[in-house]
């Protein structure tokens, strides 16, 4: 056993980890703040979900014995037959537990990011169902082609270092799929949706940046030169992004805007994901810099196709994890690119994008026709923090009123959404609060 090799997954584990929650912070600052604790919880609960599942069946499923080059088999359900000793990576390796811990993280990411897509509208239940179903005919199958031994993509050298396929692409276009069936907002292109909270959206893209070291740099699975090549692709990418993502924004609308700034290092932070140990720095920046004009681009490209994708997981996750995933076939520099990568890198990407909109949509379809995925009208109007959490992100009773008061601004966040700049509408559009 490596024991340096081992704490570097263990602590990459736990900034992995720390990601959902900055998700939901990024999430949550962005959305009307009649909604922001739905949407923090439509992050947070993957935690709960998908760490059972993962223990369950999902890891084995994942990482176990290939059947058909799809999905793996029961013979880890439960975590059957790993034992402390039981070790992964070659003659000094690491514990087969810190893996799971490790790979586990990504598991609970994955759909979590899916929720922004779906802001203001959906019931918590039916989305608590959806995460179960996915993850498990979804996620677990797509991570097994990736990233396991004798998986058809890993078999056909598709390169993934770290989610952009199995990650980003998967949750981008599954995202899509379920917006497609449940519909628009309320209000959609005629009411201004604006961040209701832009401070908690830096701190949750700062979150996200931060454990996005331990989710790149872990991914190798050692303290070494690649997982120190990922980490400073990490950072150069992401700054070029944010560049990016600016340059476009000033051009295109006339603003520097905060809000700009975080999507673009999100942006960065997808496309480098899948192809940072195989470019050098230079390389890193050319993918962030290309990341973040297109997702810029991208984002707008739901009011011109009628979509809507509330906090552009579209625009930044299937955008940029395309990318990033095609970028690599050119820019590798360790005799892996060239034209015949890029075809692999294709295939990689166009087939996973197949097949999670494909079963993404029935999954979202067949909770729609039986429990309802979509949250009622009077609830979605008033707000989801009080429908689904009998809970408001802010108490402005005790301001300016007596102890156990309601105050002017009542609990419920209705008359606070029109004074507080509701959640993000078209880019460029100055709307005022």
């Amino acid at each position: 056993m490596n024991g340096a090799d081992t704490a570097f997954v263990l602590i990459s584990a736990a900034l992995v980890m720390l990601m959902t929650p900055g998700l939901a912070l990024f999430y949550g600052g962005m959305v009307r703040v009649k909604s922001a604790l739905n949407m923090l919880m439509m992050s947070f609960i993957s935690l709960g979900i998908v760490s059972v599942l993962w223990v369950l069946y999902g890891y084995s499923l994942a990482f176990g014995t290939d059947t058909g080059g799809v999905i793996g088999n029961f013979e880890f359900a439960g975590l059957k037959g790993i034992g402390v000793e039981t070790l992964t990576g070659g003659d000094e390796g690491i514990p087969v537990f810190a893996f799971i811990v490790f790979q586990l993280m990504f598991a609970v990411l994955t759909p979590a990011l899916m929720s922004g897509a779906l802001a203001d509208r959906v019931k918590f239940s039916a989305w608590a169902v959806f995460i179960a179903l996915w993850a498990t005919v979804v996620y677990f199958p797509v991570a097994h082609w990736v990233w396991a031994e004798g998986g058809w993509l890993f078999e056909l050298e598709v390169i993934d270092f770290a989610g952009g396929t199995a990650v980003h692409i998967n949750a981008g276009v599954g995202a899509l799929a379920a917006v497609l069936v449940v519909g628009k907002r309320i209000g959609f292109k005629k009411e201004p949706m604006r961040p209701h909270s832009l401070p908690l959206v830096v701190l949750g893209a700062a979150l996200l940046w931060f454990g996005w070291f331990g989710f790149n740099a872990g991914s190798a699975l050692a303290a070494n030169g690649t997982s120190a090549t990922m980490a400073l692709n990490t950072q150069v990418a992401t700054a070029a992004a944010i560049l990016g993502w600016l340059i476009y924004e000033r051009v295109r609308h006339g603003a520097f805007t905060t809000l700009g700034a975080a999507s673009g290092a999100i942006a960065g932070l997808v496309a480098i994901t899948p192809a940072g140990a195989h470019v050098n720095a230079v390389g890193a920046i050319a993918i962030g810099l290309v990341a973040g004009l297109v997702c810029s681009w991208a984002v707008s490209l739901k009011y011109k196709l009628g979509y809507d994708d509330s906090l552009d997981v579209v625009g930044v996750h299937l955008v940029g994890g395309v990318v990033g995933t095609l970028l690599v076939g050119f820019l590798a520099i360790d005799g892996v690119g060239g034209v015949e990568q890029f075809g692999k890198q294709a295939v990689g990407a166009f087939s996973v994008m197949a097949f999670s909109f494909v079963v993404s949509w029935i999954l979202a379809k067949l909770i729609d026709v039986t429990i309802g995925f979509r949250a009622g009208e009077d609830d979605e109007t008033a707000g989801l923090d009080q429908a689904y959490h009998a809970e408001t992100a802010y108490d402005f009773s005790a301001v300016g009123g007596a102890p156990g008061s309601r105050g002017t601004a009542g609990a419920t966040g209705s008359q606070t959404d029109s004074v507080t700049a509701p959640s993000s509408g078209e880019p460029g559009k100055k709307v005022d609060a």
